[in-house]
């Protein structure tokens, strides 16, 4: 089963709700038990941690984080010694700027941003 799928499931545990038949559950239910509650709502905080996680990575280029090959790093040289903005090298190798930026910066083509 997904995350985001079983998410509901456990939240509604946490709030002391059957999630088949959206009853509340009796108060001495073992779901009323403070230490269970306590790690349903932790288990609810980390799947949703995990479900912005997985949400940010969708949205990452697909080489993020990936190491960079000699033949990229030459491409990389050759474009930006072409006149090839940033943001089309981005474009082009599926990198953020950022990580763009910082392979130029490691190859002597750009001067490092002051932090």
């Amino acid at each position: 089963m997904q995350i985001d799928a079983a998410l509901p499931i456990v939240r509604a545990l946490a709030d002391g709700v059957n999630p088949v038949t959206g009853e509340a559950y009796p108060e001495h239910s073992p779901y009323a038990e403070p230490r269970a509650l306590r790690a349903l709502y932790s288990a609810v905080d980390l799947m949703q941690k995990e479900i912005e996680r997985e949400k940010r990575r969708e949205r990452l280029p697909a080489n993020f984080g990936k190491p960079w090959s000699g033949e990229e790093d030459r491409d990389a040289c050759a474009e930006f010694d072409g006149g090839m903005t940033i943001a089309e090298m981005s474009r082009r190798h599926l990198r953020t700027q950022s990580s763009i930026r910082l392979r130029l910066e490691k190859l002597g083509k750009i001067e490092p941003t002051p932090s």
